[in-house]
């Protein structure tokens, strides 16, 4: 069965940072958002094993396969790479699943966090992609796809290896667009000129952009002031061709209203909003960096070969987008390939000798070190 574009909700509700009481999930209140969710028209609901500690499934069975008739709600999730031994555990986890959900299939089924390296050597060592489809071969998936945490390349391989692959899920918001790590802007634009479905986490990017300076959510609130400032981030994501469902890690019933508000009469960016987005864009990443220009003239003679320019780029990506998760990832892989890490310098001083921008390099790596290494 194809995934028909124009009937899928544009928000999905993502149940990843649910509301807690008394360091549990809050059912009660998880079934009132359900309940606004559903009542407004929208019902795609995205969660993983390894969620609230599995906890994140058993909310659905509470708020929607208890309470609601199966066929009124999708349900999206997740196999972890990492809780993947044998062939044997493929099967395990997916039957948890079920029983967690209190469902007899997914509408969506997806692996989760496919990445160059670890993750993505995983699910093909173990044959997930064939196992996947055989699934839905016997009705207990309607619809096979992954969540990507991977460079753009690895995702062209992936494509050209999987054309059984139905959907994509990515991280994409106006902040990341052009982040060197995460890559949004092209990985959409591969998806897109493919015709894949995407399903877009992050984006609102945790929370950054619904929160800014005051200058920058002044800007926001002289072109729209009924809207709140999450919902420009939510406009941009909605306004791109392709995009299938955008996620929404909702934990209150605020953050519900607010952007129901938004997809009910759904607006598209205009011209003149873009070109604001782009502005606040450029505000938001013009603060300091490393003013390293990837020449690479320092890393031939590094006797503990260190990927200098690398690690200069997860820490400008640290400062510029404010996370930690992704850059970090993109170092521990540089160790993985065999790179010295930041710790691993000796101060002998040859990268300074040929840095063409005369960084100092030995003293940006031990600044890089309690940030990276630590």
């Amino acid at each position: 069965m194809s995934i028909d574009l124009s009937k899928m909700p544009k928000l999905g509700f993502g149940l990843m940072r649910l509301p807690q009481k008394d360091g549990a999930i809050d059912i009660d209140r998880v079934c009132r958002m359900a309940d606004m969710y559903m009542q407004a028209g929208m019902n795609y609901f995205d969660t993983a094993y390894v969620y609230h500690g599995g906890h994140s499934e058993e909310a659905v069975k509470e708020a929607l396969a208890k309470r609601w008739p199966r066929e009124s709600f999708m349900v999206a999730t997740k196999l972890p790479a990492w809780c993947l031994r044998t062939e044997a555990d493929r099967d395990r986890i997916f039957n948890e699943q079920l029983a967690r959900c209190g469902l007899d299939y997914f509408d969506f089924y997806l692996l989760h966090s496919v990445e160059d390296g670890s993750n993505g050597d995983t699910y093909e060592k173990l044959d997930c992609y064939s196992w996947g489809l055989r699934k839905k071969a016997e009705g207990k998936i309607r619809h096979f796809g992954f969540s990507f945490h991977g460079s753009p390349a690895y995702l062209e391989r992936l494509l050209d290896a999987h054309p059984e692959v139905e959907f994509v899920q990515i991280q994409l918001n106006y902040a990341d667009w052009e982040n060197p790590v995460v890559q949004s802007g092209r990985l959409y634009e591969i998806l897109h000129h493919r015709g894949i479905p995407m399903v877009i986490m992050e984006p609102v990017k945790g929370g950054t952009l619904a929160k800014l300076t005051p200058e920058l959510e002044a800007k926001y609130r002289a072109a729209r002031p009924d809207s709140s400032v999450a919902s420009w981030a939510l406009r941009f994501v909605g306004s791109l061709p392709g995009v299938m469902t955008i996620l929404s890690g909702m934990s209150a019933e605020e953050q519900m209203l607010d952007n129901i508000r938004t997809f009910t009469h759904f607006e598209p960016l205009s011209g003149s909003e873009q070109a604001l987005v782009d502005e606040v864009r450029r505000i938001m990443l013009n603060v300091p960096q490393i003013g390293c220009t990837a020449c690479r003239y320092c890393t031939d003679g590094c006797p503990m070969h260190i990927a200098i320019p690398d690690v200069f780029r997860a820490v400008n990506t640290m400062d510029l987008y404010h996370e930690e998760f992704r850059p970090k990832n993109f170092y521990n892989g540089l160790i993985a390939q065999g790179h010295g890490r930041a710790s691993d310098c000796i101060a002998c001083g040859q990268c300074e000798g040929v840095c063409p921008q005369h960084l100092p390099i030995i003293d940006l790596l031990k600044s890089a070190v309690a940030r990276l290494d630590g």
